[in-house]
């Protein structure tokens, strides 16, 4: 309880300052929702990156954080670091975007400019132009083979039983065509397997088109 004549800081004006200060660390390509980051458990999509930089995410409900704490039976986890890194960035660029789920369908279409009156059309700021570029881009480099998978796991956060049965595909077959999938993002984005010998260097880009044929 303050004395009389003292300033004391309010339970709201708490909260402020932290959605203030989360929304400073935000900015850019890993930009999310302050007051989401208030509540939420935000960890950074590259573990070994210190900076603070990296894409953010919640670790409870993402389903990329759920394979990469899994092991196939060779003893590695169902999807690597780097993929890990990549798919969070692409959720993270969804974010930023505000890409709702009536839209996104339309992401090839041409993205509206600045008005010359200086209104954004349809209240879209230069961050959010910026970041639906930057989701096209990724997009294409995924190729029409795999851009529908990223956006479902990556974005709108299924499960991969719930992506095999909307798809019809074999059971556990949405996981290693996941696989490929962020193996190309993160070719897209820079990212890299980190070697430490034959088995680690090498990348499972195998019989890629031979075997989405087929599913």
């Amino acid at each position: 309880m303050p004395s009389q004549g003292c300033l004391a800081l309010t339970d709201a004006g708490r909260a402020f300052l932290t959605r203030r200060a989360h929304a400073q660390q935000d900015r850019g390509a890993s930009q999310v929702d302050a007051f989401r980051a208030q509540h939420l458990s935000i960890v950074s999509a590259d573990a070994s990156a210190r900076s603070g930089l990296g894409p953010k995410f919640d670790e409870s409900e993402s389903p990329l954080v759920w394979l990469a704490r899994r092991k196939g039976t060779d003893g590695r986890p169902l999807i690597e670091p780097h993929q890990l890194q990549a798919g969070e960035r692409l959720r993270a660029e969804f974010t930023a975007a505000q890409m709702m789920p009536r839209t996104t369908s339309n992401w090839h279409a041409p993205i509206a400019g600045r008005r010359r009156d200086g209104h954004a059309g349809e209240h879209m700021t230069d961050h959010m132009v910026a970041a639906r570029q930057r989701m096209r881009h990724a997009l294409d480099a995924a190729g029409p083979e795999f851009s529908g998978l990223l956006l479902d796991v990556c974005c709108f956060l299924k499960k991969l039983d719930e992506v095999e049965r909307e798809r019809r595909w074999p059971a556990r077959s949405a996981k290693v065509v996941l696989q490929l999938a962020l193996e190309r993002l993160a070719r897209h984005f820079g990212y890299q397997r980190d070697a430490t010998g034959k088995a680690a260097a090498a990348v499972r880009t195998w019989a890629a088109d031979d075997f989405l044929s087929e599913i």
